[in-house]
């Protein structure tokens, strides 16, 4: 005994010392990385320690009238130990990455990129907290760095994206989901081959209509009404065990992410769980007060009351009786968006977009001191940490692996529970990817011992699905297969007893066929050259509009052991009642009338002779046969099938190809998007249209330098003169419109009204500024005109391409600009 607890007692040691080492190496590599940041992540700028000494003036005055509130989280310290206000610890990142655009994309990425570390104490603000950048590598961060990255993101984005520091319920301040419902459950049993019905028949007789009780009808559905009542109430006092009372309720410190609406067609206000990416409306119970918001340009304190959690609160950050700016005066993102469309109203009108008079210039928010945010395709690719991430439901269990984590390619298993306690499976669905195999989708249900996979269409079969489910008989094998097929198969299922196939668009127009054995058939015991025990087998077939119907078969039976075939042809238009036929197959005897059975709907139609039923007989015959061909091809196929699926099960390679085939496209489309914008450089490149003709650009002789210079000098006056003739023509138009109003007010003026006089006081009015205006921009354009042409000459004499073959002394002022007199009377 004494043995047994020292080795207990040395094992425990040994693994509190592999633990300490292990931390103490993070540590040292954590260090290590700290040494090698910017210098912005260990000192302050001069305007930050401004903005410190705000916010400590502040957080005094803040804590003074509100002696009963939490202090607030202003300047935390960063990962060099450095107090960072709040706002400057946001840095808006734009990404290039399409899964990074919207604000869904970028908030599955954080919740599975990164590791929650709960807060400690739970109840009070974090005293660090780190950049983006940081956090990023470390890949582990507290709920208030999740939201710092992920309101990095989304600004970068251009939403108007803010953290939240607030309060929210215990369940989702410590990522427990075990009480909610997994998004992936599919609470409805999919049958993938189920029984062939009859199809509806309009011709058919129609049922007798069931006579009801509607008062027993009213009393089954209060029944049943109670009952379901009763079943929710059990599930809710149920989960209420799962889910004791908390003591700290309304305590647990949480920090997410606001989205105001406004921007990317935002339409209403919400938020989102940076921990786990849901979005969340304004009013939802998981939230229970905020304390303060905050993005890249202002700090928000919150001042409605948070009795009710967050139904009833207002979010106009403008509105000071509700939000106390730290920062008074400091552009708000509503301002910026409000400055840009009154920009671009007055572009429109061809208004001057210079400002009046600038208002006293406020203390604005220091530019962030994080690095960029960088992420990578890898970082994209393995997602979530170690490559791997597991999450907790109600009664179910999801797992995430990295793409080629798993030699069989699994990158995702949702496995569902019977009990709250997560002991009996019930079902397991398990996604692969980039496998050789082409499987998609596996799922094993532990209640019908069933296994189900679906492939994509790339099989060799032309396989979609494989369902194998043990009976106490034997296996049932149901599969579906794409419409690729030469035999135009889609659907087949195959027990001990029987076999059901299904077709679309066969040439013969069947459609179904099903097969009775009379003993059980063993695809293990099945040997070659053995006949199949077959008892009956039965056909449909769809309409062929070439045939007469009374002569288009509809349905047949073989019926192998009494030796008979049944044969039943489509109903004739207005009846309902089909003609069929009955064939005695005879053993050696000669064929007589007697041995056929027919019924005949149309009376007036003669009866066939012996000699076509004989050979009607002789063809069913023959039928018989290649049908019970093709079943024994069938049933191979299926054994064929079965052994190819365990021989691929043995030997997967995940085709890796896949993987690199889509970076190689995104390498192209970036290559797309470089000559793109090399185009659009040249488009901006005066010479470009002067170079293309030429067709070289570095090689450039000094006879063609100087016919370029020429040229494009004779290109750039002509773009001013005749930006000086289309106001020159404006000018003219408007005039003669107001000279042609007045001459008209001159000849009408003792028959006008008072309304008409002030209409025509208002128009001369309008058309004389008008005037004013446009004379001023031509005299503008004139007087500019020498000072643009003579700097658009230095700028070719400079241009590295033209400077080497030319010679200053000898262009400059040696072509008139358009301002002469020469062009300026034209003008």
């Amino acid at each position: 005994m004494e043995t047994t607890l020292e080795s207990d007692s040395e094992e425990r040691v040994r693994h509190e010392e592999i633990q300490q080492r292990k931390e103490e190496e993070e540590a040292s590599t954590e260090l290590t990385q700290l040494q090698h940041l910017p210098d912005s992540y260990r000192t302050n700028s001069r305007s930050e320690i401004q903005l410190l000494a705000i916010a400590d003036n502040f957080q005094r005055q803040y804590s003074h009238l509100f002696p009963d509130r939490k202090p607030l989280l202003l300047c935390p310290l960063n990962e060099c130990g450095m107090k960072k206000f709040v706002s400057t610890t946001l840095r808006p990142t734009t990404m290039v990455h399409h899964e990074l655009v919207t604000w869904q994309g970028c908030a599955s990425f954080v919740a599975n990129f990164l590791t929650l570390e709960l807060l400690e104490p739970p109840v009070d603000l974090p005293r660090h907290m780190f950049s983006s950048t940081t956090v990023l590598k470390r890949q582990r961060a507290t709920c208030f760095e999740f939201s710092t990255l992920l309101c990095s993101l989304l600004l970068g984005s251009n939403y108007d994206a803010y953290c939240v520091s607030g309060y929210a319920v215990k369940e989702m301040c410590l990522l427990d989901q075990s009480l909610q419902k997994c998004p992936l459950l599919d609470t409805e049993a999919k049958s993938v081959i189920s029984e062939q019905q009859q199809p509806e028949n309009k011709y058919a007789v129609k049922p007798l209509r069931e006579l009801e009780s509607r008062f027993l009808t009213q009393q089954e559905k209060k029944k049943q009404e109670a009952e379901a009542a009763l079943l929710q109430k059990q599930k809710l006092q149920e989960e209420s065990e799962q889910r004791p009372a908390d003591p700290l309720r309304g305590l647990w410190m949480h920090c997410w992410v606001l989205v105001l609406a406004g921007s990317q067609r935002v339409q209403q206000n919400f938020f989102i769980d940076p921990l786990t990416g849901n979005s969340y409306p304004t009013d939802s119970d998981n939230f229970l007060g905020i304390e303060s918001v905050w993005n890249n340009l202002n700090y928000y304190v919150n001042m409605q009351d948070c009795s009710n959690g967050c139904a009833e609160m207002m979010f106009d950050l403008e509105d000071l009786k509700m939000w106390e700016p730290v920062l008074y005066g400091a552009t708000s993102k509503k301002q910026l968006i409000l400055a840009v469309q009154k920009k671009q109203e007055r572009s429109l009108m061809g208004k001057s977009t210079t400002e009046e008079e600038e208002q006293p210039r406020v203390f604005e928010m220091p530019r962030s001191w994080v690095s960029y945010i960088n992420i990578t395709e890898q970082d994209l690719e393995t997602r979530w940490p170690g490559g791997k991430k597991v999450i907790c439901y109600r009664k179910a269990k999801l797992e995430r692996f990295a793409p080629g984590l798993s030699p069989d390619g699994l990158v995702t298993r949702l496995t569902t529970y019977k009990d709250l306690d997560c002991t009996k499976v019930a079902m397991v669905k398990e996604w692969y990817q980039d496998r050789n195999d082409y499987l998609e989708e596996r799922e094993i249900n532990k209640g019908d011992n069933s296994t189900t996979e679906r492939f994509k269409r790339k099989t060799t079969f032309h396989l979609l699905l494989l369902r194998c489910r043990s009976l106490t008989t034997g296996t049932e094998q149901e599969m579906e297969f794409s419409n690729a097929r030469s035999d135009e198969l889609v659907r087949r299922r195959l027990t001990p007893h029987e076999m059901i196939e299904m077709f679309e668009g066969r040439n013969d127009f069947l459609y179904y066929r099903h097969v009775f054995f009379s003993q059980p058939v063993q695809l293990s015991e099945l040997q070659d050259n053995q006949p199949l025990p077959i008892n009956r087998i039965v056909e449909r077939f769809h309409r062929n509009k070439s045939k007469p119907a009374n002569n288009d078969v509809a349905h047949r039976v073989f019926l192998v052991a009494q030796r008979q075939i049944e044969v039943t042809y489509h109903l004739i238009d207005h009846r309902f009642i089909p003609s069929r036929r009955t064939f005695n197959v005879p053993m050696k005897q000669n064929f007589t009338a007697d041995m056929v059975c027919t019924f005949q709907v149309d009376l007036s139609e003669k009866p066939l002779r012996t000699l076509a039923l004989y050979d009607m007989l002789v063809a069913l015959k023959k039928d018989k046969k290649d049908v019970a061909r093709q079943i024994r091809k069938s049933v191979e196929e299926v054994k064929y099938i079965l052994a190819c699926r365990e021989q691929d099960e043995k030997n997967i390679e995940l085709q890796t190809v896949t993987a690199q085939a889509i970076r190689q496209r995104q390498k192209m489309e970036c290559l797309a998007a470089e000559d793109e914008r090399r185009l659009q450089e040249q488009k901006k490149d005066v010479l470009a249209p002067f170079l293309i003709p030429l067709d070289k650009e570095d090689d450039l002789s000094p006879e063609d330098a100087e016919k370029i210079y020429q040229d494009c000098l004779a290109e750039m006056r002509n773009r001013q003169v005749m930006q000086a003739n289309l106001i020159q023509k404006r000018y003219e138009k408007e005039t003669q419109a107001l000279q042609m109003k007045q001459q008209w007010y001159q000849e009408n003026q003792l028959k006008l009204t008072k309304q008409e006089k002030d209409n025509y006081q208002a128009y001369c009015s309008e058309k004389t500024l008008q005037i004013s205006v446009i004379q001023k921009r031509l005299s503008k354009c004139k007087e500019a005109a020498d000072e643009k042409y003579r700097a658009f000459d230095r700028n070719l004499q400079q241009d590295p391409r033209l400077a080497p073959h030319l010679h200053a002394c000898r262009f400059v002022n040696k072509s008139a600009p358009p301002s002469t007199a020469s062009e300026q009377s034209n003008i």
